[in-house]
């Protein structure tokens, strides 16, 4: 497994761990009916968290080769595997368009 999918994954369990105290404590943040002293700890606790425990960090790959780039969402495929295993017709549904 390469060293990119294994970092994702990692950064996927950390997000998982902290999103609700995350969650909260920005919500804390950024509500006005709060004392700036209370806002200002919650900022702080805010930026002790993990910074690979944030949702911008997570990068979605390919689940059969962990490519980055030109990744299908809808089923987590790189357009290079989405491409051969539908010419092969191992993808349900999938057809070459023509016209």
């Amino acid at each position: 497994m390469s060293n990119s999918i294994q970092r994702d994954k990692k950064r996927r369990f950390l997000f998982s761990k902290y999103e609700l105290k995350r969650l909260e404590l920005a919500s804390i943040t950024q509500d006005l009916t709060f004392s700036k002293d209370v806002r200002y700890k919650n900022l702080r606790e805010l930026h002790k968290l993990p910074r690979n425990s944030s949702k911008i960090r997570i990068k979605n790959r390919c689940v059969l080769t962990g490519r980055g780039h030109s990744v299908l969402r809808f089923c987590s495929l790189s357009r290079l595997k989405f491409r051969e295993l539908a010419s092969q017709g191992l993808l349900m549904g999938v057809t070459k368009a023509s016209w």
